[in-house]
């Protein structure tokens, strides 16, 4: 069974370590007690949206930046490719080279 706090966790630990920040650096930040963190971290407990917030907050990186990652991560532990579109939409393309012309 996949845990959604697993993800959660493995995300917000794989972003904290890319930005060099300790937990404890972390958790002050976001105003979160170190070993609540570090149990969300660990996937033993589920974060409320104001808790996870606060962290991606305190790490500078977007929730959605966040939660992106973690339906990425889901996707494939579920056997899915994610969409990932080859190509742009014709309108956008469109729009595009009008704007092109224009400059």
């Amino acid at each position: 069974m996949v845990l959604v706090r697993q993800e959660i966790g493995d995300v917000l630990r794989d972003f904290r370590l890319q930005k060099g920040r300790t937990l404890r650096q972390v958790a002050s930040k976001a105003s979160v007690a170190l070993g609540y963190l570090s149990e969300v971290e660990r996937g033993q407990k589920e974060a409320s949206s104001e808790i996870l917030a606060s962290v991606a907050e305190a790490l500078d990186t977007p929730i959605s930046v966040i939660m992106h990652e973690v339906g990425d991560r889901l996707a494939v532990l579920e056997g899915l490719t994610p969409v990932v579109p080859d190509s742009l939409p014709d309108e956008l393309v469109a729009e595009f080279d009008a704007d092109m012309m224009v400059r």
